[in-house]
């Protein structure tokens, strides 16, 4: 069980940041919009994404744990000052029922303001609405720092959190930018909402605030509260975003590279770059999901991603 506090704040924020795990070792951390979605009683979060992300979900099926950070209170609802991280095992459902997917409806709505509907909107959003995936997470940690930048006095809920983990083995490839960091440092100069994402101790992706102090050759210089990356070198995950209400005008910036820290000195060397930017117009940004939604899932459906998806839940099922 969670405090009421952290409760307030996962119940409240417009987006969170959720992480997964990689093969190699590292955290991937990108932008969702949980809605509320939470079962205390249960000890549940969640949220929902496309069959479109079919490498995330696999990534996820296959390594359950991952992390959720509600890391900002603009445009959401809860007024807590709190940065809260969850943390737990997830499981994705594919294929949810209609009768899910209307219970969700009024949520989704509370955050992302009226569904639109009629002849043209219906065919136009069918996948966007309809060709949903749930994911749900068991809670087995819920951490939380009274600020949002996470100074402070931290709080756990669950186990104690382990110790910090130890340094990886560089990459075979090097472990400095492989990205131009002049570019992508003026990518983020513009998105204020910034988070770093690693794997903890335990296993579990840890996802904590960082704020931009700067770059030069070996990568991006950053400020983090004392205590919450670990010595050392590993590979770590990146993600920056800004957004208006409803997510409207999203804009948003994620890296894969390393992350260095000696004392306090907190150095990122981006490899890879991924983002886009959503137009700042509701009816735009309806018909740009809607395609890219449609696009997504006829994909995934025409190069097997949707079947070996299958596949995979189905043997998570049988195992646990």
């Amino acid at each position: 069980m969670w405090q009421d506090d952290a409760d307030e704040v996962i119940g409240g924020d417009l987006t969170a940041a959720a992480a997964y795990l990689t093969s190699a070792g590292g955290a991937v951390v990108t932008g969702v919009a949980p809605c509320g979605m939470r079962d205390r009683a249960r000890g549940a979060v969640g949220y929902t994404t496309s069959l479109g992300f079919g490498k995330k979900l696999e990534r996820m099926l296959r390594d359950p744990k991952v992390a959720l950070a509600y890391h900002t209170r603009e445009h959401g609802f809860a007024t807590s000052g709190l940065f809260v991280l969850v943390q737990g095992a997830a499981t994705v459902d594919l294929a949810p029922s209609h009768a899910r997917l209307e219970e969700f409806r009024p949520s989704a709505e509370r955050f992302l303001g009226p569904a639109k509907e009629g002849p043209i909107w219906d065919p136009l959003l069918r996948s966007y609405y309809r060709e949903r995936v749930f994911v749900d997470i068991d809670v087995a940690r819920v951490v939380t720092w009274p600020t949002l930048t996470a100074d402070g006095a931290r709080s756990v809920s669950g186990p104690p959190l382990p110790a910090l983990p130890d340094p990886q083995p560089p990459p075979k490839n090097g472990t400095g930018p492989r990205v131009d960091i002049d570019k992508a440092a003026g990518q983020l100069s513009s998105v204020p909402h910034r988070l770093i994402a690693y794997r903890g101790g335990d296993g579990f992706p840890v996802v904590v605030p960082a704020q931009l102090a700067g770059h030069d050759h070996d990568g991006l210089r950053l400020i983090v509260a004392s205590g919450l990356v670990p010595p050392g070198g590993r590979r770590a995950g990146f993600l920056a975003h800004a957004f208006r209400p409803h997510l409207v005008g999203l804009a948003t910036r994620g890296f894969t590279g390393w992350l260095a820290v000696d004392g306090d000195d907190v150095r990122y060397a981006p490899h890879t770059s991924v983002g886009f930017y959503a137009p700042p117009r509701k009816n735009l940004l309806l018909v740009s999901n809607g395609v890219m939604a449609h696009a997504g899932v006829w994909r995934a459906r025409r190069n097997g991603t949707a079947e070996r998806l299958a596949r995979l839940a189905a043997e998570r099922a049988k195992d646990g």
